[in-house]
């Protein structure tokens, strides 16, 4: 009985690897897309019912966070196009909100739910780095890191069952595990950090998308440089779901060739 029960579940996991659309990657994702933003629909208007939402009409920050969301989102869109990859993207309804908040942080939910806090801005310092951080978030949900994340939690904590069923039976917990998937505030308790392969890849992705968009992506060596140092001793919020190791640097040194011809490409 045993041994069957394990294959079963091997089926299962077996099954639940799918392709992803911007890396090519097999991945372990559970949970369809589309009931996920619809989730994330939810919890982000709770989000932003709890904060302070800055207006772009009356605040020059959130004009400015408005205007590196447009264009990421756009380049986003026109390298999907590229690709022939647009019908991916079914379900995104992009959205770019500053909230205040001292945290050092930033996030995107499944379907393009944006938000930056305002205590990023002091170490961001320009737009292209805060073209990087926003890119590198943008990306982490179109390569559906939390998607894997989540998936893995409900095998863990809730038994692999259905997101549905699980919030059901165990809603709470179901959506702290989403809070927690998606570096939402802190409220939850620990959060889930990315694995290093999927930071190299928010690396990458986010460095091209920032590019594309027209901003240089070599800020984002000074970004990581001033995130490190943030916080004077006490690691950022966003450093403790994004596990920032000594190579960092190296690693974005590698790979801003990529990006500036991206860069290049965007100015002719």
């Amino acid at each position: 009985m045993r041994v069957l029960i394990v294959s079963f579940l091997m089926a299962g996991l077996l099954t639940s690897c799918t392709q992803n659309a911007l890396s090519g990657k097999r991945q372990f994702t559970l949970l369809p897309e589309s009931e996920l933003q619809g989730m994330a629909n939810n919890q982000y208007r709770q989000f932003l019912s709890s904060k302070r939402v800055l207006g772009v009409s009356s605040n020059t920050d959130a004009s400015m966070v408005n205007r590196v969301g447009e264009r990421i989102v756009r380049a986003v869109n026109e390298l999907y196009a590229e690709k022939g990859l647009s019908n991916k993207l079914k379900g995104y309804d992009w959205e770019v909100n500053l909230v205040q908040d001292n945290q050092i942080n930033a996030w995107c939910m499944p379907g393009g739910k944006i938000v930056v806090y305002t205590g990023l801005l002091p170490v961001t310092q320009n737009e292209d780095a805060l073209a990087a951080v926003m890119g590198h978030e943008v990306c982490h949900a179109l390569l559906q890191h939390g998607n894997q994340r989540m998936s893995q939690g409900l095998v863990q904590q809730l038994g692999g069952v259905a997101l549905s069923v699980a919030m059901s039976n165990r809603p709470q917990e179901t959506r702290n595990l989403f809070l927690m998937a998606y570096g939402v505030g802190t409220q939850v308790g620990v959060m889930l950090p990315f694995s290093r392969g999927h930071e190299l890849e928010a690396d990458r992705w986010g460095l091209i998308m920032a590019a594309k968009a027209g901003y240089d992506p070599r800020q984002a060596i000074g970004l990581w440089e001033r995130m490190e140092k943030a916080g004077g001793g006490k690691s950022p919020e966003f450093l403790n779901t994004h596990p920032s190791e000594g190579k960092r640097i190296e690693r974005l040194e590698r790979l801003m060739p990529e990006a500036m011809e991206y860069y290049e490409k965007s100015k002719r």
